[in-house]
């Protein structure tokens, strides 16, 4: 079935994604793509969307899409930036806003029986972001609403079905952002809300029978949500042409290795678990650079996968558990305008030395859709509702070399902390949750002795897809207590401190 498809032109903002998955969230399918590769299948596309940016349509460095195949040809909505740019480059101006426009605002004037605002009442609060502002609309411009401080904050051209706004419709502060959202591309567009998980699950696996056949097809997992979904996919559409490897790498949750293979044999899926940890812990010996220790984590695992595949005969597939955040974010690295923060463990292909075709059922969806999904195929949602954790494992939450007795702390630190949440009714209340050892001893005092320990930073954020995340404001009583436990059964940590950063500035994960 051909579902009617939006496009997303990425100019670098922190909230693309958030535009996408707003879309996705009205059973509409949409794609990131960077401004300056629009796709030459233009006629696939039902919608456009422009969106925000951290450049100024001012300055030297604006970045310029070709639209010459899109605007006045589909309806089109311009989200800030794009908005700048229709009006600056259009007949109109875009001048150095007095204050700098960030944060709550309310729409104070909306025109009346415009589409665009359907179900919309004036005073409905939006998110602005932006150092710039519409001084005057664009050559044929139409006012459609205003705050009291941003006379332009939206707009439309007569004549074509452009829309264009000051303000963010994706991110949650806009309280009427989905409706917008709906209004111009369901009312104004026209495109069907076909875009389901159950539509996606028949679709997949019909796409994946058709292009595996009788072919053997092999998978590693990590007990994470994604490659769990991929696996039950895979497994619903070939069987038992599926072969899963468990690869333990040392670095996972304290008993982890055990009681997922335990969980996935009673999902019926064939798994066969292998134990690499001291592999894993040779290859990092003495490596302290985040980058390197990913790069020696993701080099070892390759080589133990390519091991145990290599005892199968006729394997012609390699499964992953990629999703659609680690598309975007390894694509746009290549020339779109937002920048990479670190390189993913599951993208960007395999060594010349390991002959399989990829196969990658999940590239097309988001975390939250993933879980979705996961729902509809009837997987427990306790293992749905697991928190994510990264494919370098510990790895990464040991800042500095690592060693067994580095993982043995962590892992005991990090039991205590999520057991914790879980005891306390706080861990579905968080999005993901983890313990980092710090390469910082510090002094202390038990009982009558000095002792000069290791210090463990608590994390814990909520967040929707991990774009963005705030810290979460867990209760004192509850780290009062993980914190006592912590440093009185966890021998080697005197210290525990509690991070209260949000991403951006900072990343989830400390390395």
């Amino acid at each position: 079935m051909q579902h009617d498809k939006v496009l997303i032109l990425d100019f670098g903002s922190q909230y693309t994604q958030l535009i996408a998955r707003r879309v996705r969230e009205l059973n509409i399918y949409s794609e990131i793509h960077p401004f300056n590769k629009i796709p030459k299948n233009l006629e696939e596309y039902k919608a456009v969307v422009l969106s925000g940016s951290p450049f100024s349509v001012r300055s030297e460095e604006a970045l310029h899409p070709d639209l010459t195949n899109i605007r006045g040809k589909k309806p089109m909505l311009a989200v800030c930036y794009g908005a700048q740019y229709l009006a600056h480059f259009s007949g109109g101006e875009v001048a150095p806003s007095n204050t700098r426009e960030y944060g709550r605002a309310n729409l104070s004037y909306i025109k009346k029986d415009e589409l665009f605002f359907n179900n919309i009442e004036e005073q409905s609060q939006v998110w602005m972001s932006h150092s710039d502002t519409i001084k005057h609309l664009p050559t044929n411009g139409v006012l459609l609403a205003s705050t009291s401080d941003v006379k332009n904050a939206a707009y439309k051209i007569e004549g074509e079905q452009t829309y264009a706004i000051q303000f963010h419709p994706e991110v949650y502060h806009s309280t009427d952002g989905k409706q917008l959202l709906e209004n111009f591309l369901v009312n104004i567009a026209q495109l069907r809300q076909d875009w389901t998980p159950d539509s996606f699950v028949d679709e997949t696996v019909a796409a994946i029978q058709e292009k595996v056949g009788n072919d053997k097809v092999v998978l590693g997992l990590s007990g994470g949500v994604d490659s769990t979904v991929a696996a039950v996919l895979l497994n619903k559409a070939i069987g038992k042409n599926l072969y899963c490897i468990f690869v333990n790498n040392g670095l996972l949750r304290k008993n982890e290795f055990e009681s997922v293979l335990n969980q996935y044999e009673g999902m019926g899926l064939n798994v066969k678990g292998v134990d690499a940890s001291k592999r894993f812990l040779d290859a990092l010996a003495g490596i302290e650079d985040p980058e390197k220790k990913r790069k020696a984590i993701g080099n070892a695992f390759i080589e133990v996968f390519d091991d145990e595949a290599n005892k199968l005969e006729d394997v012609k597939w390699l499964a992953q558990g990629t999703i659609y955040p680690d598309v975007i974010e390894s694509v746009s690295a290549t020339g779109g305008p937002s920048a990479t923060i670190k390189s993913h463990h599951n993208v960007g292909g395999l060594p010349d030395f390991m002959k399989l075709k990829i196969v990658e059922p999940l590239r097309a969806i988001f975390k939250d859709e993933v879980r979705r999904v996961g729902a509809t195929l009837g997987i427990d949602a306790e293992l749905l509702g697991r928190h994510p954790f990264p494919g370098p494992g510990l790895g990464i939450r040991i800042l500095g070399d690592i060693t067994a007795e580095k993982v043995r702390i962590l892992q005991d630190v990090d039991a205590i902390f999520i057991n914790g949440l879980k005891s306390w009714g706080l861990y579905d209340k968080v999005w993901q949750a983890g313990a980092m050892l710090l390469p910082v001893n510090s002094v202390g005092v038990m009982g009558d002795e000095r002792t000069y320990e290791k210090c463990v930073a608590l994390r814990a954020v909520e967040s929707t897809d991990g774009m963005t995340a705030d810290w979460v404001n867990l209760p004192y009583e509850f780290l009062q207590k993980t914190s006592n436990d912590i440093i009185n059964k966890v021998k080697g940590v005197n210290r525990v401190v509690y991070d209260i950063s949000s991403k951006p500035p900072a990343t989830i994960e400390w390395e």
